[in-house]
């Protein structure tokens, strides 16, 4: 199976050609990745005799997936062009992200509340990534509903949830933009990004 046929089936088929182009005049190893709890995706240098080295959790939606790939590229692009003199999410990245969006934007892939969630996010330099709350929230709207999921900014302040791993915590402030949520078993504090997905816990169970 050839990388189009591969990658339309992570991203809108309409974006698939442009990432394989990518792929190949970069000389990327592009690897769709298991999930991972921190990261929606990853991009290393070229170190060791290694390349450009790109992976993106294989569980986003669509948009999601696009929007993680063109993040990573971007990095890829800044890497080549200032190695490590640019900052990881500074105006270089900025602008570069920016640029490697337009394609898909003139193919008009996203929805217009994706897009306009991009706009704004490449329009507000306070915003250090692409984890930007905004976007995401726009972005988690189209991920197939998992059950009893909910954001952990959903949960009641002082109740308890479980991760999909079993662990269980209690959620008990804000602190900045995250959530202090302290492990149940051993005590320990955790700070949870707002819209990290958790199953909330019912008082009598």
């Amino acid at each position: 199976m050839d990388k189009i046929a591969i990658l339309s089936k992570y991203i809108p088929a309409e974006a698939a050609p442009v990432i394989a182009r990518w792929i190949d005049y970069f000389q990327c190893d592009f690897k769709v990745s298991r999930n991972r709890n921190t990261k929606y995706g990853d991009y290393r240098p070229p170190y060791g005799g290694q390349g450009h080295r790109i992976s993106v959790n294989y569980d986003l939606n669509p948009y999601a997936f696009l929007v993680t790939t063109v993040h990573e590229f971007a990095h890829l692009l800044t890497w080549n062009e200032y190695k490590q003199k640019a900052k990881p999410h500074g105006q270089e990245w900025k602008s570069n992200f920016k640029k490697m969006m337009n394609p898909f934007f003139e193919k008009e892939v996203f929805p217009g509340d994706v897009r306009r969630a991009i706009v704004s996010y490449l329009q507000n330099p306070s915003a250090s990534s692409c984890t930007d709350l905004n976007l995401f929230r726009v972005l988690r709207a189209y991920d197939v509903k998992k059950s009893n999921a909910v954001a952990v900014e959903k949960v009641p302040m002082n109740t308890l949830f479980s991760m999909k791993n079993g662990r269980v915590f209690r959620k008990e402030a804000l602190i900045r933009k995250r959530y202090k949520c302290t492990e149940i078993k051993t005590g320990r504090v955790y700070l949870f990004n707002p819209i990290a997905e958790v199953y909330p816990i019912e008082p009598n169970n």
